[in-house]
């Protein structure tokens, strides 16, 4: 094994060999990623006959803009968009700081916190059983969520899987960093949001873009949950208009535009304009996606 790694420092040609190889493997998996997103892009700024007849590759083919005023053009629409922002602005933190306050406690031992075994049963059963779509709509409706705001919040505010996977992150983290600031005299809650909180961004960061992702794309609990179309968010918008195109939503303009679109390009703008914040978002929280973060946090 030795003679291989010497062998690899002692032959440049094989080390700039891999570094080619490397480069070219990385931008194949670049390009398989970036393309499908181009190819979308290209079918919503072309005709409708242009898409229809699979002419559409990575450029435009007739350009117009016609899908993406199909989809913006009503005032709905951006109602809707600032409803997702508002959620996911109110809904992550809200996840957030209810998994890492759920997440700490539970990752201890149960020496350590002795209802730690009926705490995890608790919220690992909701993993496993659910008590299906009519009772969840009729507890909603019984504590006076149904059409508002919060019922896109609070029905999913812990998401028991990310609780799982930063417990597991905790139980990772030295644990003499946190006996000495406990012999310091520093309370849990000082130790969790001054210490374990800042050597855990990398999962944290993860779980944020995560429960980004959730809120944002999630179109079902808007449908269920609100009678007032003007209360969806927008994917739920989209979809009852794009997907389903339920015409009671649509005005004579729009239907006269919809002649115009085809499902394939609007689907396409769709897409794209759903896919925007998410491709805006995730760069600055890519940073964060590093390990090693504890590493010298202990000391000999």
């Amino acid at each position: 094994m030795r003679e291989n790694v010497r062998a690899f420092y002692y032959y440049p040609w094989q080390r700039k060999l891999f570094v080619v190889f490397n480069y070219l493997f990385l931008t194949c998996a670049a390009l398989i990623c970036v393309l499908p997103i181009l190819n979308i892009l290209a079918i919503s700024l072309s005709s409708s006959a242009a898409a229809g007849s699979g002419e559409v590759r990575f450029w435009p083919v007739d350009f117009t803009w016609k899908s993406y005023n199909f989809v913006t053009a009503k005032p709905e629409f951006m109602q809707s968009f600032w409803v997702s922002v508002r959620r996911v602005l109110v809904g992550v933190p809200v996840n957030m700081v209810l998994t890492i306050l759920v997440a700490y406690p539970l990752s201890k031992t149960k020496h350590q916190f002795h209802a730690r075994q009926f705490y995890v049963w608790f919220f690992f059963i909701t993993m496993l059983f659910s008590g299906g779509l009519i009772p969840y709509y009729m507890t909603i409706s019984k504590v006076g969520l149904v059409d508002s705001f919060w019922a896109l919040i609070l029905p999913g505010a812990v998401p028991v899987y990310n609780v799982i996977i930063l417990l597991n992150f905790f139980r990772n983290l030295p644990g003499e960093i946190e006996e000495a600031a406990r012999v310091d005299g520093a309370s849990y809650l000082r130790v969790l949001f001054q210490i374990i909180v800042p050597l855990s961004l990398p999962a944290i960061a993860t779980l944020t873009l995560f429960c980004t992702v959730n809120h944002w794309n999630s179109w079902f609990e808007g449908l269920l949950l609100m009678n007032d179309p003007t209360h969806y968010p927008l994917q739920s918008y989209l979809q009852t208009v794009i997907v389903n195109r339920d015409m009671s939503l649509m005005s004579t303009t729009d239907i006269l535009t919809l002649s115009e679109v085809s499902d394939r390009t609007s689907k396409a703008a769709q897409t794209f304009v759903a896919a925007v914040p998410m491709l805006v978002i995730y760069p600055f929280l890519q940073k964060y996606f590093t390990a090693g973060i504890t590493l010298g946090g202990v000391k000999g």
